[in-house]
């Protein structure tokens, strides 16, 4: 395989052109320069096979001990269908495991069919207990 999945913070372009590109919503350069300083973790895919090109990328966001989220992961359309948002989540559970405490609660929102990969890292449906819910400020 010509992919490496490693611990790294990316640029703030970088970011802005993986989220776009895959479908996730656009955020503003002061945005992603300052969530992404506030990141408990951060991974990317790299493209050994083309000049360390940055193709999918998945971070860990939250307090770091009682509440934590798993968000942004995506991987370049071209890139698709080869294992690697499979990668990226096991990259942040080995940092989960090492480094948040045990009564962390994890959680996500999981788009279309994207539950089927989160349920191999064992997150499970909260509903009807809980309803996630959210908005966009403006």
């Amino acid at each position: 395989m010509n992919y490496q999945v490693i611990y790294q913070t990316l640029d703030v372009q970088t970011y802005c052109h993986l989220r776009v590109q895959t479908g996730l919503s656009p955020k503003t350069e002061a945005a992603a320069a300052l969530g992404l300083r506030n990141s408990l973790c951060c991974v990317a895919v790299i493209n050994t096979a083309n000049s360390n090109e940055i193709v999918g990328m998945g971070r860990l966001v939250g307090d770091g001990a009682c509440h934590c989220q798993v968000v942004d992961i995506c991987v370049l359309p071209e890139h698709q269908k080869k294992g690697l948002g499979k990668f990226i989540m096991s990259k942040l559970d080995a940092y989960i495991q090492e480094h948040i405490p045990d009564s962390c609660y994890v959680n996500l929102i999981a788009d279309g069919e994207a539950y089927r990969l989160y349920e191999q890292f064992g997150f499970k449906e909260v509903w009807p207990a809980s309803r996630g819910m959210g908005y966009t400020k403006k």
